[in-house]
């Protein structure tokens, strides 16, 4: 039994050999569509935090502008103040 050689149909040694060409074949194009993927995906992050930092500078900038404002209006309020100790002293 060892010494039996084994066959192989030929159809099925076509079909195999036109399988395994096709397979190499398509390599190039599916090696291109992951690659086009994977950037489309790096860009899509890459945009995203964009948008998020512009977010977080402006929620940051809102918040120094209501300080400034509210500094501005407490100088005003101790000016007044002093001015009003100092009528309240010469009486």
């Amino acid at each position: 039994m060892a010494n039996k050689k084994a066959t192989v149909n030929e159809q099925i040694t076509d079909s195999i050999t036109q399988v395994n060409t096709k397979v190499l074949g398509d390599a190039p194009a599916m090696a291109m569509g992951n690659f086009y993927t994977s950037m489309g995906l790096a860009l899509a992050n890459a945009n995203n935090n964009a948008t998020t930092s512009q977010q977080q500078a402006s929620i940051t900038m809102q918040a120094a502008t209501v300080q400034g404002v509210n500094a501005l209006g407490a100088i005003g309020s101790a000016v007044i103040g002093r001015a009003a100790e100092g009528i309240v002293e010469k009486d």
